[in-house]
């Protein structure tokens, strides 16, 4: 296993690789998009479902996914409304939309197989710098810089010793998950996901569990003390009462019904005229509902 040498400050990269990797192989959660025998597309769909969405609400869904649909092709033949349909309560369904279009790409450009390059996996759509990055790693065992919310946590306190990374990323971050990234390119994926599950299940945004990190005796944010995070205030996402619990009602009239429903039937669904016409407007808008001819709505 080669590993890192360069340094992050005055933390040399093994001094991270090491334990983090040694800390995954006891720890990692057993999850069925990591196991030896899941498929790219498996990976794929993992990652779309897991974007803003915790694990424990993506097992069961991406398990009756796979068994439904367990080739891009097979989802591509269905209508785009039955991957909403599908999505069920995972919430912004529209990601449902651009994986039920990523398939119907996978099945006429890439002969129905999850393309391994990265320049392909960024050119599906829905598909951005990470998920491309994530995908080439984790279910073709490349050496990629992947950087999501767990990852960018991670580093931004063990090496720049600060609480939370900036809003987005930026070069620094890319500069510095390059330099940590393992030459030898199984390793690298292999601690690509091992940094992600430390995000995750130790290094947590709230109440981190530092006491059980293994790279605790070098982490900067420890060493300096543990400050709060002094940047801008981080977003706070609202439900109760918003367009997008409205719009959720909604779809879920949809998803539940056999066929397409009449306009009594949302009216029924939220009893705030202007806010509900508007959040209707906005799932037609986004092609996650369609207006018939007849006044009903349906899915795509």
């Amino acid at each position: 296993m080669t590993t890192s040498e360069g340094t992050t400050g005055g933390t040399t990269g093994a001094e991270l690789v090491e334990p983090i990797l040694h800390w995954y192989d006891a720890h990692a959660r057993d999850l069925p998009w990591r196991r030896p025998e899941a498929s790219a597309w498996s990976v794929l769909v993992s990652e779309f479902m897991l974007q803003q969405t915790p694990v424990v609400r993506v097992l069961p869904v991406h398990q009756t996914w796979l068994r439904r649909w367990p080739t891009p092709a097979a989802l591509a033949a269905e209508p785009s409304g039955e991957a909403v349909r599908a999505w069920g309560r995972l919430g912004y369904p529209r990601r449902a939309l651009r994986l039920h279009a990523a398939a119907l790409a996978i099945t006429e450009q890439h002969d129905g197989l999850v393309p391994s390059s990265y320049d392909d996996l960024l050119a599906l759509p829905g598909v951005g710098d990470y998920t491309a990055a994530a995908v080439a790693a984790f279910a073709y065992g490349q050496r990629q810089v992947v950087l999501d919310t767990n990852v960018r946590r991670v580093l931004a306190r063990a090496v720049s010793g600060v609480e939370f990374p900036a809003r987005s990323v930026n070069r620094a971050e890319r500069d510095l998950g390059a330099a940590l990234l393992p030459e030898d390119p199984p390793t690298a994926a292999t601690w690509s996901v091992a940094v992600m599950e430390l995000g995750a299940l130790v290094c947590t945004a709230d109440r981190p569990r530092c006491g059980s990190c293994p790279v605790e005796s070098v982490c900067a944010w420890q060493a300096a003390g543990a400050p709060a995070y002094d940047g801008p205030p981080r977003p706070v996402q609202a439900w109760a009462g918003t367009d997008r619990q409205c719009r959720g009602r909604l779809l879920a009239v949809l998803r539940d019904a056999p066929g397409a429903v009449g306009q009594e039937r949302m009216d029924a669904a939220w009893d705030q005229v202007a806010q509900r016409e508007r959040a209707l407007a906005s799932l037609i808008e986004d092609g996650l509902v369609v207006r018939r001819p007849d006044g009903r709505y349906a899915l795509p």
